[in-house]
């Protein structure tokens, strides 16, 4: 009779063990699940970039093609982004990178400077200007974009270069706004260099600009990269504020420049629109590659102490 059990029992067991995969099956089967995942989230990021290009080398100008290199594909989009007349795309190319470039290297500069104080010196109400920061960084910044207008409005009867329609304001507003953020990431990197470093050059006699510029700025560069690139980055793209503080054409943007050839004479034609999207993503791409390294190891040094 226990014989008969213990082979009923066997044989019922039998399935719930063919049924367990092995510890090799289990991490085949894992690194499945993530290839699957990966190849998808790579499709969709991939996807509208190759449909942008595609729609930029179509020269019928739509969006709508079955092949991915168009049958009549060429370069006309693109002589005739940098050809046109009433559209200077090459000047709104160049003021992009200006405001860009200026404002990121008065940006990252100011930021430094303020992330050094924070970071190195115990003065009256630093905690609160800590909470004030983060507090200012949680409304967007749209909701400041009718300020801004009036108060550059007002600024400029008095000071021509800061008005409306003006570069200068701009950078004002983008050296500024990029502050908030970028104060916290490099000043939870200078906490984790050392303060016997500061220390033992105050004794040689160094001060505390001398250390700022010879030690704390070579040491943070990986921070102050990563922070340069993202603000360069996010100046660039930007495209509420120059739409609505710029009024000249030869002072816009490439990103208000792409807007208007949709809103005006090429309403049809996307294959020039999307020929200056491509040309306009080329440099932040090519920055982007070039100093992805920096900007890996800044933000993972930057989170380790706020």
């Amino acid at each position: 009779m226990a014989d008969h059990s213990t082979l009923r029992s066997n044989v019922t067991l039998a399935p719930r063990r063919a049924a367990v995969l092995s510890f090799r099956q289990r991490r085949w089967l894992g690194y499945a699940v993530r290839y699957v995942i990966a190849i998808l989230l790579i499709v969709f990021a991939f996807v509208p970039v190759v449909w942008v290009v595609s729609a930029s080398l179509n020269q019928s100008g739509s969006l709508v093609s079955i092949e991915i290199i168009p049958r009549n594909a060429g370069l006309q989009n693109y002589r005739g982004l940098f050809e046109n007349r009433y559209y200077p795309f090459t000047t709104w190319l160049l003021n992009s990178f200006k405001l860009a470039g200026i404002s990121t290297v008065l940006s990252v500069f100011s930021t430094a400077l303020a992330a050094y104080a924070l970071s190195r010196f115990r003065f009256y109400g630093r905690m609160q200007l800590m909470r004030a920061i983060l507090i200012i960084n949680i409304f967007p910044g749209v909701l400041s974009m009718i300020a801004l207008y009036t108060i550059m409005q007002q600024i400029g009867t008095h000071v021509s270069f800061l008005g409306l329609d003006s570069h200068a304001s701009l950078i004002l507003i983008y050296t500024s706004g990029a502050m908030s953020i970028n104060v916290f990431l490099v000043k939870g990197f200078l906490d984790s260099i050392p303060m016997e470093i500061d220390e033992s050059a105050l004794v040689d006699g160094a001060t505390h600009w001398q250390i700022f510029l010879t030690m704390t700025l070579p040491l943070a560069k990986p921070i102050l990269t990563t922070i340069g690139v993202l603000t360069f980055m996010a100046v660039y793209g930007d495209f509420i504020l120059p739409r609505v503080l710029l009024q000249s054409a030869d002072k816009l943007t490439i990103m208000v420049g792409l807007y208007l050839f949709q809103s005006a004479d090429y309403a049809q034609n996307w294959g020039i629109f999307t020929a200056g999207a491509v040309v306009a993503a080329l440099p932040v791409l090519a920055l982007y590659m070039l100093l992805q390294n920096y900007i890996i190891g800044g933000l993972t040094s930057g989170a380790v102490k706020l």
